[in-house]
């Protein structure tokens, strides 16, 4: 029993002083990568290039997932308002919930299954063609100068995206709640307008995407810089993308929802 007892606290201990190496590992990454930024000033074209992989690439998936998440919103919404004899403020409901909640988050879920893993495979690949070791030997920091540009991309690509799934989204609901069902225009319009504030609501989804952005594009970056230079390694270091990446989302709302709108 003693034996016992002391094996799984060895495991224990073991996986904990893992998952610390590892955390002071991307910690360290992390701030490198935020020094070596402000050489990006004198090269904009490298993060202007990034935009449009990740940003570009991925707009068609976020503006069908928005419209089709506007159309749910739309009708789930008039179904459960109807009962109050408030369909009115259809449009109050569906702008609110993709302002604040579905606009950032769907879109940091869906960034991450589809620019994430691609971040992550390019990075993974790029090592285990022993590129970025070619760059260390010509004296060229790989984190400068291949990693810094995808992040800042993916960190100013990430609310633009949100901001067209919400307002795709918005669209969608407005198409479903009064070009089907007939609730009243002006209501729809006139509700949203009165009832969202662009700086409670909109500016804090905003703010929400951003902080997504950060986490999703770094996790997507060190996971393909840290992984072993094997297509098995690759592989799973994608599939730890998507893993950690769609748990960090969903944690850092929770976080961040308590402390705005508490």
């Amino acid at each position: 029993m003693m034996q016992t007892l002391t094996n799984a606290l060895a495991k224990l201990g073991a996986l904990v002083r893992i998952m610390l190496i590892n955390l002071g590992a991307a910690t360290r990454t992390f701030v490198t990568l935020l020094a070596g930024s402000g050489a990006l000033l004198r090269r904009p074209r490298l993060v202007t290039d990034q935009i449009h992989f990740i940003g570009n690439y991925s707009l068609v998936i976020i503006a069908v997932s928005g419209l089709f998440v506007g159309f749910v919103l739309g009708l789930q919404g008039y179904y459960t308002l109807n009962k109050y004899g408030s369909e009115q403020a259809l449009g109050l409901l569906v702008a609110l919930s993709l302002t604040r909640e579905l606009g950032p988050v769907v879109t940091a879920l869906l960034f991450a299954g589809r620019a994430g893993t691609s971040l992550t495979a390019e990075i993974g690949l790029m090592k285990a063609g022993e590129q970025l070791a070619a760059m260390e030997m010509m004296a060229v920091d790989p984190l400068h100068r291949i990693l810094a540009p995808r992040f800042w991309a993916g960190v100013i690509a990430m609310p633009v995206l949100a901001a067209i799934f919400s307002a795709v989204g918005i669209f969608g609901g407005y198409i479903v709640g009064v070009g089907l069902i007939g609730v009243d225009e002006g209501a729809f319009w006139s509700q949203m307008q009165g009832g969202v504030d662009v700086w409670s609501d909109v500016a804090n989804g905003v703010l929400k995407s951003c902080v997504f952005g950060v986490a999703v594009t770094f996790i997507a970056l060190y996971q393909g810089y840290c992984a072993a230079p094997t297509p098995e390694g690759v592989a799973r270091a994608t599939t730890r993308t998507v893993v950690i990446g769609s748990l960090v989302v969903l944690w850092c709302d929770f976080l961040l929802t308590a402390l705005m709108f508490s």
